[in-house]
């Protein structure tokens, strides 16, 4: 009976000597299988790298098998929001992510990553960067472009499977550098042109971050004339918005017009309200959503499970500093006088500006990484402890770990509640992400975001039922992405494939110790290949890049 329903799948088979592939089956789990449907009892088998059969399976010799009793056998976990970017040519296991259950990343993020990197900005280029997804003498900056990038991925061999966003920082400082200004008529056609290009090069969508430089440049036209691009290949535009604070809701309609005049696919980064004077914009916010279904427009979010945010720690300064790029920066902080601005323009506020201060205060925001030993004793300290440990104004202090630290600063910012936490996530838009910038004393999203969301609100607190988070992990992320054959447990899918204790699951990173692995994470595969097994990690890699083609993101 097996071997009739294997020979179904030629694809399975190894011709050499014609020996068939090893296999391994996942018996007696409960299948939860990413669609929303309910749990069931069931045998997985996997061949090659691909799911044969699901059902009642007698083992014979030829199979590896895996007593699942107890355990959920679910699609593996799509994290559509990471910062793996560099750290995957440093460490391509990434760990933190395969750990925790994650077979598929989306990199690219927030409108400022890896590629396309021009020749001649790649010096300028890395410091931007830095802060975000950190910086490497051990890589090789001279890829050009996203297809020469992807290339570098497949030549380390990834732990999980990896997507890319084409960012709009990237595209822009291609086509027009990083100053602050609008492009002329020709420069946003060559920006169109390099979104196409790059499309063409496997990018699955467009990424911005309306916050960071040079994003934040753009006004609403230039993001809607590349959003057209994007939307003729069926890409999906995912977007830091421009105000997450105090204009969030012009923020949304902002997004929403874009989404309406070019007819892209819109997906909001980290969906959430930040300060306690806004949270009485919720409801207000979540009638931009329905209004927008309603109007045809293909809306959705995604969410980390916690209370505070994580970014590079130079966001909190006003705008205008960051003009020019990170040497311009640098020139600023050295200067008393705009020092003097800095602050009366953090304390004061600037119009449809994000005042990360405002919002979490100076006790609220702590420094999670530095590239330099000198500062290493800034981690873990918040701004004002900041300035007690250097004996200075908490602002002088924090200029001065910017400057000396070339803007390549982690931050980690408290702004919101768990009744917020726990509305977003039930609504129907929302998938789970990490977005945790993997250096120095990261935010504890980066190693646990999917098990605190089955351990914590579906055991725990049952906001969420076990099969509406899964497929919030799994089946909604690789519908919205077009993720073809993944996502799902179903024949003939790819045999990425999370199984876990519902009983133990659960994040143990603290703020204060974040760098653990969480518990009841018992196997991962990553197409067909067992990195994690009995709860730990063999050492091996076996992901692919995912390339649009068409209108499908595929091996």
């Amino acid at each position: 009976m097996v071997f009739l329903r294997l020979r179904k799948f030629s694809w399975i088979r190894n011709e050499r000597g014609g020996k068939s592939m090893a296999k391994i089956l996942f018996q007696n789990g409960m299948v939860v299988d990413g669609t929303g449907a309910k749990p069931y009892q069931a045998d997985v088998l996997v061949a090659e790298d691909r799911i044969v059969e699901i059902g009642k399976i007698t083992p014979d010799s030829t199979m590896e098998v895996i007593d699942a009793a107890g355990l959920v056998v679910a699609p593996g976990f799509i994290d559509t929001h990471s910062h793996s970017d560099l750290q995957i040519l440093v460490d391509p296991e990434v760990k933190p992510k395969v750990m925790q259950g994650i077979t598929t990343e989306i990199l690219g993020q927030d409108g400022i990553s890896m590629a396309p990197l021009p020749e001649q900005y790649i010096s300028p280029w890395r410091k931007n960067l830095a802060g975000l997804d950190g910086d490497s003498d051990q890589v090789d900056y001279h890829y050009k472009d996203t297809a020469g990038y992807l290339k570098m991925i497949e030549g380390v061999k990834p732990g999980p499977n990896e997507c890319y966003l084409v960012p709009h920082g990237n595209v822009r400082m291609e086509a027009m550098g990083l100053d602050n200004r609008q492009p002329t008529e020709a420069e946003l056609e060559k920006m169109k042109d390099i979104v196409r290009r790059e499309m063409e090069n496997g990018a699955i969508g467009l990424s911005t971050g309306l916050i960071y430089m040079p994003c934040a440049y753009g006004q609403t036209k230039e993001v809607v004339e590349m959003c057209k691009v994007v939307a003729e290949y069926d890409g999906r535009f995912v977007i830091h918005q421009r105000s997450e604070a105090d204009t969030i809701l012009d923020s949304m309609k902002e997004v929403i017009q874009i989404g309406k005049e070019s007819g892209v696919k819109i997906h909001y980064s980290h969906f959430k309200v930040c300060g306690r004077k806004n949270w009485d914009k919720i409801d207000g916010m979540v009638q931009l959503l329905e209004e927008a279904e309603k109007e045809g427009i293909d809306v959705s979010y995604d969410q980390y499970p916690y209370v505070a945010g994580s970014t590079m720690l130079g966001v909190i300064l006003p705008p205008w500093v960051h003009d020019g790029g990170t040497n311009k920066v640098i020139e600023r902080l050295n200067d008393p006088e705009l020092r003097k601005k800095m602050v009366y323009d953090i304390e004061h506020g600037i119009p449809g500006w994000d005042n990360f201060v405002d919002f979490a205060g100076l006790d609220n925001i702590y420094v999670t990484s530095v590239k330099t030993e000198k500062n290493k004793d800034a981690v873990g300290l918040s701004l004002i402890q900041l300035g007690e440990l250097r004996h200075k104004d908490p602002y002088d202090a924090t200029f001065d770990l910017l400057r000396d630290e070339e803007n390549a600063v982690g931050m980690v910012d408290f702004y919101g509640t768990e009744d917020h936490v726990k509305l977003f996530m039930k609504r129907p838009e929302m998938n789970v992400c990490t977005d945790g910038l993997l250096g120095g004393k990261p935010h504890p999203r980066v190693y646990g975001a999917f098990p605190r969301v089955l351990g914590k609100y579906v055991r725990e607190e049952k906001a969420l039922t076990l099969e509406q988070a899964v497929y919030k992990m799994t089946g909604k992320p690789a519908a919205t992405f077009n993720i073809k054959g993944r996502g799902r447990i179903a024949e003939g899918n790819y045999a990425d494939i999370t199984v876990f204790n519902p009983d133990t699951v659960i994040d143990k990173g603290t703020f204060t110790d974040p760098a653990q692995y969480p518990e009841g994470i018992e196997y991962v595969m990553v197409n067909g290949v067992l990195e994690v097994s009995g709860g730990k990690h063999t050492g091996k890699r076996n992901g692919v890049v995912l390339r649009k083609k068409g209108k499908e993101v595929v091996k």
